[in-house]
């Protein structure tokens, strides 16, 4: 086995020779096998083990045991202690989540402060049969039929190459002890019913199930690698992104061989979900530009030419309210609000970022908002009523433009389209008193 491990790690380019390593031990068989073999190949290797205090004396027990390990192998300990069950509420995250952004941050720190090569982990053949099968369950893309991956960063998986029967017995073998979490044997939890009930019942129908699939997963990495080499020269051929806007071209993106699929990989890194993107792939077919989908963090929109995804606007959606008393607003844009007397050295602006408007025909409080298909006011100069939208087509603004539109209202009533137009009604005349000046500034 010890031939097999370091023919992977050399394989996989995982380790260099001597290369200094962070192990993460548990206490469990797996990680044992992983430290005893790593240490075994001539690797420096240093024990990194959490205790996330959640199973009431089995976690110091655990600890203990590992700390007694490392000792007697000589080899260099690090410990921390978390609270779980604290972080996990407070994150709104589940138990196992918590656990694993904990540990994988801590991971993180120690092998920064070591400056080590790699963090190995414990995972195997049989853990990425069990991620296979959940994520087949769950619905999954080619990404999830490749299991768990060999490397992640920093994070290797050296056992990946060896199921848990080779392991065992490679515990036998060197008299290798190791401790048993008392919640593997329970199905409690979604990969424990894979491992406990959903693989015995598969080997009831084939007996090598474990091996199929191990080679199922193994050659679907290869075909990842084939995949995601061809997804890069599409995304470069038909994709922009200039650090704000992440442009696709549509009518280049039509001419793949499967939109839905191209789509699906260009989009996830911003979240956007399988059906969401399903729609969209359907809007591109048969709906008209403007129409806006939104993923938690990012908002994708449909111009004539391209699909603009970009960073949610904080408050996007929202309104504002600017009171009576308010002198200065910063979101969603930083407005500076003045008020003033139409006496003889009064001047109206005639900038776009500055206007003035007779106080005592405006309604407080004022609500700067998105601007809305049927919005309509009567532009600065004109006495009837006129559309937004035919205002920005007389214009000639575009669709990311049209976007970006915020309008400032009164009653109900337009009174700006900020940075554009102000609305008749609101304009100084001969009996204005009270002037009310807004600036916008960048």
């Amino acid at each position: 086995m010890k031939k097999k491990v370091q023919n992977f790690i050399d394989s996989e380019g995982l380790l260099t020779p001597n290369a200094q390593v962070i192990v993460g031990v548990s206490g469990g068989a797996d990680s044992v096998a992983l430290l005893h073999l790593l240490h075994s190949l001539g690797y420096n290797c240093v024990v990194a083990h959490c205790n996330f205090h959640l199973r009431m004396e089995e976690s110091d027990r655990d600890e203990n045991f590992v700390r007694t390990l490392a000792a007697e192998m000589k080899i260099p300990f690090e410990n921390v202690h978390f609270q779980t069950a604290e972080y996990a509420k407070t994150a709104k995250v589940s138990i196992e989540m918590a656990a694993r952004d904990l540990r994988y941050a801590w991971f993180t720190e120690v092998c920064s402060s070591y400056n080590a090569q790699a963090i190995a982990i414990a995972h195997h053949a049989d853990d990425s049969i069990e991620t296979l099968l959940m994520h087949l369950v769950r619905g999954t893309g080619l990404r999830g039929m490749s299991g768990i991956p060999v490397r992640n960063g920093k994070v290797i998986r050296p056992l990946l190459c060896c199921s848990r029967e080779e392991i065992l017995e490679y515990l036998m073998k060197y008299d290798l002890d190791y401790v048993e979490d008392s919640t593997n044997a329970l199905s409690d939890y979604t990969r424990n019913k894979f491992r406990n009930e959903v693989i015995p019942l598969l080997e009831t129908i084939n007996p090598s199930v474990r091996r199929v699939l191990y080679s199922t997963f193994r050659r679907f990495t290869g075909i990842q690698s084939v995949y995601d080499k061809r997804i890069a020269e599409i995304k470069s051929s038909i994709t922009k992104d200039d650090g704000k806007t992440f442009s696709i071209e549509i009518e280049k993106l039509k001419q793949q061989a499967d939109v839905p699929t191209i789509l699906f990989e260009l989009l996830y890194p911003y979240d956007f979900h399988p059906d969401q993107v399903a729609k969209i792939a359907q809007h591109i077919v048969d709906g008209h530009a403007g129409k806006i989908f939104y993923s938690d963090t990012y908002r994708l929109i449909k111009d004539r030419k391209y699909l603009l995804v970009s960073e949610k606007v904080e408050g996007e959606n929202g309104e504002y309210t600017i009171s009576d008393h308010c002198d200065e607003l910063l979101l969603p844009r930083h407005l500076r609000i003045r008020r003033l007397k139409n006496d003889a050295g009064f001047e109206v602006s005639r900038e776009a970022n500055r206007i003035h408007l007779d106080a005592d025909r405006l309604t407080f409080p004022l609500m700067l908002r998105n601007w809305r298909i049927g919005d309509s006011f009567i532009p600065f100069g004109m006495r009837g009523h006129k559309k937004l939208s035919d205002f920005f087509t007389d214009h000639k603004l575009s669709l990311a433009e049209k976007e970006q539109v915020l309008v400032l209202t009164s009653d109900d009533k337009i009174v700006w389209v900020l940075g554009l137009r102000t609305d008749d009604r609101f304009k100084i005349t001969s009996k204005t008193k009270q002037v009310l000046e807004i600036s916008m500034l960048e």
